[in-house]
């Protein structure tokens, strides 16, 4: 139950996109501002805020790399196993191993599990971003012709100089790492803009869900069973028996792990021109069945 005033705000977007109250140009807009600043504001107060090692964990992050690398790998083996190409099959994974972390799973799970939470929140964001994301364009643009090693490694490098979310982690850490406190007008200045984050990502969450379109339905049906069951699972037991991770910082990457598809993999297939209908179908019915799905995950991972 505690989680249907977050889906309440997704339920407003999509209402409102619907009606088109709100259209398509402004739920860009309203995107933009939540991932450029609401949610870069809100991830550098974090990091500032914290040390290095209440981010990392490796236990933690060897329990979500091999969680997620396993569903990541299941979810392409059925996708070769149906005949399609490494790029089609690279994405299919992405969809089936990659959660909205950032405009659902920080401003929520921040909430629902406590400022303690925040540190393993970043942690599971940066893998996200940095190791699966890498891969997705070394998949896919390494396996097209014509593209050298280096020039795949020179894409992957920009993608992440260029991702607000990733600067913005990495700044608040060279932060926290200087030993300078930041003044408490910069502080109160992040809080108030990093408060914008919770709701209007979550409206814009559900604004672009207006946009989706629900075709090839039994593939978002099998991508949505991949992300919002076998991910969590898969990452309970790397936690629970092969890494023997503490109970909070568990429940935490099992409740990331939960979430729905992100809305960023729809970006990158579309970018790449690689089963945009598919993704877009995968986050639209992910969402909807998550609303069950990751109240009942956390209300069990928190007993």
């Amino acid at each position: 139950m505690k989680t249907l005033p977050f889906f309440g705000l997704i339920g407003l977007g999509y209402g409102a996109a619907r009606t088109k109250f709100f259209d398509e140009v402004a739920t860009a807009h309203l995107t933009k501002f939540v991932f450029y600043f609401a949610l870069s504001a809100m991830l550098f107060r974090f990091s500032a805020n914290l040390s290095l090692s209440e981010i990392f964990e490796p236990r933690l992050a060897a329990a979500y790399l091999w969680g997620t690398g396993f569903v990541y790998g299941v979810v392409m083996l059925v996708a070769f196993w149906r005949g399609l190409d490494t790029p089609t099959a690279a994405i299919e994974a992405q969809v089936g191993a990659i959660g909205n972390t950032g405009f659902l799973g920080v401003p929520m799970l921040a909430v629902l599990l406590g400022q303690e939470a925040i540190g393993p929140i970043i942690l599971i964001l940066s893998i996200d971003l940095i190791v699966f994301s890498s891969l997705l364009v070394i998949l896919v643009t390494g396996s097209r012709e014509g593209r050298s090693k280096l020039a795949v490694l020179q894409t992957v490098g920009l993608g992440l100089l260029k991702n607000p979310m990733i600067v913005s982690i990495s700044l608040g850490l060279c932060v926290s790492a200087s030993g300078l406190q930041m003044p408490e007008v910069v502080n109160s200045f992040l809080t108030t803009l990093g408060n914008a984050a919770t709701p209007g990502a979550l409206f814009a969450i559900g604004a672009s869900l207006a946009t989706k379109s629900a075709e090839r339905l039994q593939i978002a049906v099998w991508l949505s069973f991949a992300k919002l069951i076998l991910h969590p699972f898969f990452v309970a037991c790397a936690a629970f028996i092969f890494f023997r991770v503490d109970a909070y910082p568990a429940s935490v990457a099992i409740s990331a792990a939960a979430l729905p598809v992100a809305g960023n993999v729809f970006i990158l297939a579309q970018h790449y021109g690689v089963a945009p209908q598919r993704v877009s179908a995968a986050i639209l019915v992910s969402t909807a069945i998550s609303i069950l799905t990751v109240s009942m995950i956390i209300s069990a991972v928190t007993v």
